[in-house]
């Protein structure tokens, strides 16, 4: 009867320690005190929602897992963000609040060029430090040493977002001659029509239409008529996502037949729009910041996440164009806290500008201006795309990357449209 109690104790003594242990190891990853608030806007209604969406679930994410592995400096994280609704007008009210009434700690955004300028004064002002979200050029007009650019552009700027379009076009045999430039009168558009001009030139190319549209505009007829005047041997357009719905329709409906046609086209980034494109998108080349040919640590788990929550909510089922920049931006930041053990903007700063990051966008440092040291853009083809089929967009099969070579998966189709 001894021995049985004796072994009896003992079982219970060696599961009640089990359990302290296991109270105590959860203990120690479960973060503890006031929130580490990080706040932000984000295009969740408007023009460029689909994308927006697609950002805010990649933070959450983020969010989720750094809370999961025992927070920033012991703290919970927390995500306090608005909506601009894709609106420039509504940014700086939104970071005024962010810092002054809810006291963030942390900054991230704007996403998108339109929005990270009129936010970067009210930034600069309170001297904090952000990561914006696929912005291009912004920092060339403040030169703001506490300014982050998420964008593969690199120090090459706005050029670097049209220089595959024009070295495909320059090395085809005849190599074409003349350029339509169309692009919405709104900044990012103006950004990177700018760019494309320099490039067209540097190739030798002769524009012979040069003209925006007002960024509402929804008939997009008479701008693809006027292009079609012009009979240009390729068309370079910088647009948003309910202008390249527009532009892609009206150039088929009039029987616009270029050598090459495409550019900057950034709804096109989100597979709803090209899902309901479809076929009309065969031979667009278009410039993407990221691409299912990237395969980096981390990024697939990050990106199942991101799949199992987006499944049911009518946005983007994949992710591929938005989710790891996001992801990476929250990484970024999270790193420089962690290693500086501060929340002090200049020493994150000085950290981020010091440093080399592993992320899921990839390996990224950044130059002096907060743009990236090394640019990573690829330029892409739609090709044999079909009607209403969103899971021919999985793999990237559909899309294969023409330029840079380094990271070519196909061959180009061209011209674009045969006589």
């Amino acid at each position: 009867m001894n021995v049985t109690l004796r072994t009896l104790w003992g079982r219970v003594a060696a599961l009640l320690a089990i359990v302290v242990f296991s109270v105590s190891a959860a203990s120690a990853q479960t973060p503890k005190g006031d929130p580490i608030k990080v706040g932000f806007s984000m295009s969740l209604t408007g023009a460029v929602a689909p994308n927006g969406q697609q950002l805010l679930k990649a933070l959450e994410i983020w969010r989720d897992d750094v809370n999961a592995a025992g927070g920033l400096l012991g703290r919970p994280v927390e995500l306090i963000h608005y909506d601009d609704q894709s609106s420039p007008a509504n940014v700086p009210a939104i970071y005024q609040k962010l810092l002054s009434v809810d006291k963030v700690d942390l900054l991230l955004g704007p996403y998108a060029t339109n929005m990270a300028a009129p936010a970067m004064p009210v930034i600069m002002q309170a001297g904090k430090t952000t990561i914006t979200m696929l912005a291009i050029g912004v920092n060339r007009h403040f030169n703001y040493d506490r300014y982050f650019s998420m964008v593969p552009v690199s120090t090459e700027g706005v050029a670097a977002f049209s220089r595959g379009f024009f070295e495909l076009a320059a090395a085809q045999n005849p190599k074409p001659v003349t350029v339509a430039m169309v692009a919405a009168d709104a900044e990012f558009a103006r950004t990177a029509a700018d760019g494309a001009k320099e490039n067209a030139k540097k190739h030798g190319f002769k524009i012979v239409y040069d003209r925006s549209y007002p960024p509402h505009n929804t008939d997009f007829a008479p701008v693809m008529r006027a292009v079609q005047a012009a009979n240009p041997d390729i068309v370079f357009v910088a647009a948003y996502p309910p202008d390249t719905v527009g532009i892609v329709r009206a150039a088929h409906e009039i029987g616009l037949k270029p050598k090459m046609f495409g550019g900057t086209m950034i709804g096109l980034l989100a597979t709803p729009l090209k899902v309901q494109l479809g076929p009309l998108t065969n031979n667009l080349v278009i410039m993407e910041s990221f691409t299912p040919a990237f395969k980096f640590p981390g990024l697939e788990e990050v990106l199942a996440k991101y799949r199992q929550r987006a499944a049911g909510q009518k946005i983007d089922p994949f992710g591929y164009g938005f989710v790891p920049f996001g992801y990476a931006a929250g990484q970024i930041l999270a790193k420089a806290v962690t290693e500086t053990n501060s929340l002090d903007h200049d020493k994150i700063a000085k950290y981020i500008h010091a440093n080399s990051f592993d992320t899921v966008a990839g390996p990224i440092r950044f130059g002096k201006d907060g743009e990236w040291a090394e640019p990573r853009t690829v330029f892409s083809q739609f090709q044999n795309v079909e009607a209403n089929n969103v899971e021919q967009f999985r793999d990237g099969s559909k899309q294969p990357v023409l330029w840079p070579e380094k990271y070519r998966t196909g061959t180009m189709i061209y011209p674009y449209a045969k006589d």
